[in-house]
């Protein structure tokens, strides 16, 4: 498994509320796509989130979250929250509502 089904289920909850979800098979693990723009997902155990540059750095000071690295080097506006930061529905809903806000500034694929 090269992600965690648990967590994809709490995503799908997370999100289910919008029309505009689609899941993918991405970067070795799964992404769901927000009216056609990768928003957020899942690599092995961590939540990988899309907020661009200025949330991202923001978010970065946060407990649990770091660059996303994914090439070896960080990406611009993703970042990674470890399993730690997304224990409750609470906090998961927290990161979901900030991926939420981003993907909705970008123009649908």
């Amino acid at each position: 498994m090269a992600y965690d089904e648990k967590l994809a289920e709490r995503l799908r909850t997370a999100l289910g509320h919008r029309g505009d979800v689609v899941e993918k098979k991405m970067f070795g693990g799964l992404a769901f796509m927000l009216h056609g723009n990768m928003a957020c997902g899942i690599a092995k155990g961590e939540l990988m989130l899309r907020l661009g540059p200025e949330a991202a750095a923001k978010a970065l000071k946060q407990k649990h979250a770091r660059p996303m690295d994914f090439t070896g080097r960080p990406m611009t506006g993703m970042l990674y929250v470890s399993a730690d930061g997304i224990k409750t529905a609470k906090q998961l809903r927290a990161w979901t509502d900030k991926v939420e806000a981003f993907a909705d500034t970008l123009p649908p694929k």
